[in-house]
Parts: structure tokens; sequence; C-alpha cells
């Protein structure tokens, strides 16, 4: 019997596993619904079936920005001006693309943004408001 639950559970994992490693073709966005912070926004996307394009949750690709909900208020404060570059950046935009599409963590779209063209990732980071993120452990602490 634990064998077998063993195995199941070995199974869901890898098939887990292999939908992070999934690539899908690019897409674009047709509404921002949402902007919860710096680096994450949920939208509706062009093309896509309602029950997977509707409100879906993105996490922009390859940068962490300061938590709304952080541990001093130096990163809430910067938190704030991440996510108002994000809102300014987003809801400013003729054309909003995903590119790199993977599945991350919470059935989100992990994705390279672009807006008009430029990288949203390369923009936070150029005004300090993010830092290079692999998904891995976070390194950067905003309160020092």
């Amino acid at each position: 019997m634990k064998q077998l639950l063993f195995l199941m559970l070995l199974l869901s994992m890898l098939q887990a596993q292999s939908l992070k490693d999934i690539k899908y073709p690019n897409a674009v966005v047709e509404e921002v619904t949402s902007i919860y912070d710096g680096d994450t926004f949920r939208a509706n996307i062009k093309d896509y079936p309602p029950i997977v394009g509707h409100r879906m949750a993105i996490r922009v690709k390859g940068i962490d920005t300061p938590e709304i909900r952080g541990k001093c208020e130096i990163e809430k404060v910067l938190a704030r001006k991440a996510k108002q570059q994000t809102v300014m950046m987003l809801r400013g935009a003729k054309t909003i693309e995903l590119h790199n599409i993977s599945r991350g963590k919470y059935f989100r779209l992990v994705a390279d943004v672009y807006v008009d063209g430029v990288s949203l990732a390369e923009i936070l980071i150029d005004s300090k408001l993010a830092v290079q993120y692999d998904g891995g452990t976070k390194t950067k602490d905003w309160c020092k």
C-alpha cells in the first residue's frame, strides 16, 4: 500500500514538473484586469479560451520586486513605487506581448513581458525597483 502511494505521488510530481517545463507560444494581452505589484498582474489574453485566458495571473519572468506586504516600511514604499511603474507602463501601453511563456507556481503564467516593444523587467531593474531572480531562493533584502 505504501509503495502504491509513493508511486502515485512520484507520478504526480513528474507530471507537475513536466507541465512547468512546457513552453507556450507568444501571446498578446487584450486587457489588463488588475495589477497586484511590480511583477504580478492579471490579464485577458487574446485568442485564449476564457478558462485559461480570462483574468489569468501573469508573473514577469526573471525579476523580483519588493513585496506589498513587506517586512519593513522601506520595502513597502519601494513596492508601491514598483507597482506604480508597472501600472503606468501597462495602462499606457498600446501593445503588451508575452514571450517565453511557461507555467509557474499557483497556475500563473511566467513570461517575458514587453510593453510597446520594451522589456518591463529591464525597465524595473534599471529603475532599481527590481532585481534579477531565477525563481529560487530570494536573496535581496529590501529593508537594507
